[in-house]
């Protein structure tokens, strides 16, 4: 089932992240270049480049050396994030949106290429981003998305889950909900899944990080409270479990890949 994801968090915590974000996402830089190799950078179709959660215009960058003859729209709900971008990345000819993936401010018939990656985990409803995608995206258009899964962190929450019962670890859907959710005139052209281990010395450095890029629990439900020395300890004490043989502790995700045609 769809996690409740508490939208305005999310906007207020990336846009706080937006100073601190690139220099801890190591994680978003190595998906984002894998999903970058998806892109058609000599697509036949009429329309604009989109970036969807561009975040601090990292790969919008990118893609704008890829289709120097395209418009570019680089879109986020994050306004600390764009004011960012815009300060610090070299994209005259780009359009800077700030606005909501389910709720896209262009027109119908309007993106020959999409770009998004590890943003729309953040949406409420993807049978309504999809169907926001499938509106804006021109008839041959594509979009290259990634995102992640529910076995994201799992290490996290399993040493939360004998401490208490509140929510303390973001929530992602399973890889068939995702494309459960896909309307029918957007097709599966491709799809990958795979996992991926960031390691760390001490848990403090993993939580520090999760904090610089702004990605802590965004779910409805999480408890906004202290927590208790004693429960924060016992938290730590469970995640020693999982230390490897290395003496590293391991952060698992679950990403996926998806190559989206409009037909």
């Amino acid at each position: 089932m769809t996690a409740i994801i508490d939208k305005t968090r999310v906007a207020e915590s990336f846009s706080k992240a937006a100073t601190t974000y690139d220099k801890s996402a190591a994680l978003q830089r190595d998906v984002g270049e894998q999903l970058l190799k998806w892109v058609d950078s000599s697509i036949d179709v009429t329309g604009s480049v989109l970036d969807l959660g561009c975040g601090t215009g990292y790969f919008s960058q990118q893609l704008n050396d890829l289709y120097p003859a395209r418009d570019l729209i680089c879109l986020d709900i994050a306004q600390g994030m764009l004011q960012h971008a815009r300060d610090n990345r070299s994209l005259s000819r780009a359009q800077w949106l700030c606005a909501d993936a389910e709720a896209l401010p262009l027109a119908k018939n309007t993106v020959a290429q999409l770009y998004s990656s590890l943003a729309i985990q953040w949406c409420s409803s993807l049978p309504l981003l999809f169907r926001e995608l499938a509106r804006v995206l021109s008839s041959g258009g594509s979009a290259v998305i990634s995102s992640l899964g529910p076995r994201s962190l799992f290490e996290l929450r399993e040493s939360w889950a004998s401490v208490d019962q509140n929510v303390h670890v973001n929530e992602f859907v399973a890889l068939e909900e995702l494309l459960g959710a896909l309307p029918e005139n957007l097709k599966v052209e491709r799809q990958r899944r795979e996992f991926t281990v960031l390691e760390y010395n001490k848990l403090s450095q993993l939580t520090a990080e999760l904090k610089n890029i702004g990605a802590h629990n965004m779910n409805v439900g999480e408890n906004k409270g202290l927590t208790s020395r004693a429960r924060v300890t016992k938290f730590k004490l469970n995640y020693e479990r999982f230390r490897q043989q290395n003496r590293k502790l391991p952060a698992t995700y679950e990403v996926y890949y998806l190559l989206l045609r409009k037909v």
